[in-house]
């Protein structure tokens, strides 16, 4: 298949299913490499940034350790990743218009200390027009139903914005309100092998169950605009010092 042909059949599926699975995206040294940077990233750099950045099932235990977010932010080398990298090439093929790297995040789900995702849409938490925006979500594990894959509610992005409540789970403080029988009966649970890349429209409804295995979860996140979008900063800023002050009160993350 050519490149044409290829970028033609993701971006049809993409804006029909909204998500899509592309199967070795990395290799075995690429996926290495990235799990390295991560490694790297979690003893040099998170001691250094803003405590809810850097979240754990457990505070007291630093094995589980769940989530890492603005990477990009205080690391050149994955911010050069995220920005410079493969994986926006894939971003501008689903927008069908040129993207811009926004975060880079990393995910885990520990091993005997985990939590189910709940059913949430990230253009939630996107304080952006138009509801434009992507999210590559990347495989360092083997990623299957005992270890809590991702589940996509097929074309739930044509539907638009759901209402979300809060939640108690600490890195998705919104869930779907409304998520029933209709949603679980299109639920598509995606194996991942280390290296697949994932990719979802940010008004696509997905969650993932709990960590039931032996095995650690662990995923990369990319998060791409495309070039017309606007983004309102101050409500951004406004819900994330709030959302971060509940977390600190309720000792949900350190500092």
């Amino acid at each position: 298949m050519s490149n044409t042909s290829f970028a033609a059949n993701l971006k049809t599926a993409f804006d029909r299913d909204g998500f899509v699975v592309v199967r070795e995206f990395f290799d075995a040294t690429q996926v290495k490499r990235i799990v390295d940077e991560i490694d790297r990233y979690v003893m040099q750099v998170a001691p250094h940034v803003p405590p809810a950045f850097v979240m754990y099932e457990d505070t007291a235990r630093p094995d589980t350790l769940k989530q890492i977010a603005y990477i990009a932010h205080y690391d050149e080398a994955l911010r050069q990743f995220l920005n410079e990298g493969p994986a926006i090439r894939i971003a501008e093929t689903l927008f069908g218009r040129s993207a811009r790297g926004i975060e880079l995040e990393w995910f885990d789900k520990p091993p005997g200390a985990s939590r189910a995702t709940p059913p949430h849409q990230d253009g939630y938490y996107f304080k952006i027009a138009p509801k434009e925006a992507v999210t590559l979500w990347v495989a360092l594990d083997r990623i299957d139903k005992e270890n809590g894959c991702i589940r996509y509610v097929a074309s739930s992005h044509h539907l638009g914005l759901r209402p979300h409540v809060r939640t108690d789970v600490l890195g998705f403080s919104q869930g779907v309100s409304d998520y029933g029988p209709d949603d679980e009966a299109r639920e598509v649970a995606v194996v991942a092998e280390p290296g697949d890349l994932l990719a979802h429209h940010c008004l696509t409804i997905h969650r993932a169950d709990a960590n039931s295995s032996r095995r650690h979860r662990r995923a990369l996140g990319l998060i791409y605009y495309s070039d017309r979008v606007k983004e309102d900063v101050e409500a951004r800023d406004a819900y994330l010092k709030n959302l971060h002050a509940d977390w600190k009160k309720e000792g949900k993350i350190r500092g």
